[in-house]
């Protein structure tokens, strides 16, 4: 079955960086486009990046452009996160999604926790 396990999240000081990594198993992983979402308390699930199933494509929300950075391995079935320039409204669990044969699946979250 799908499965998709983050990790890589922690505890960083205002302006440092992090980087997530999701593995994904159990679908054809190069086929399909990637994105991480993030979840802050008392907060709405948002979206955080986009990546096609290439690579050659990705999306960014306003929030995140010019700091944050998706990438994957297809040879790896891993989708990254980069996240530098980090600040407290960057806390929150990241999410990695996918959307296979129409239904989404989401892996159990990594915290992120930006605080000096």
């Amino acid at each position: 079955q799908v499965q998709l396990v983050e990790s890589g999240g922690g505890l960083v000081h205002p302006g440092g960086s992090l980087r997530l990594s999701c593995a994904a198993s159990g679908f054809t992983f190069n086929n399909y486009p990637m994105r991480w979402y993030r979840q802050a308390p008392g907060k709405e699930r948002e979206l955080v990046a986009y990546i096609s199933s290439t690579g050659g494509t990705t999306n960014y929300a306003d929030s995140t452009k010019g700091r944050f950075t998706i990438s994957r391995d297809n040879a790896k079935n891993t989708v990254y996160l980069q996240m530098n320039s980090l600040n407290a409204e960057d806390t929150a669990v990241y999410y990695c999604n996918a959307v296979v044969h129409v239904r989404n699946y989401w892996g159990q979250g990594t915290q992120v926790t930006v605080s000096s």
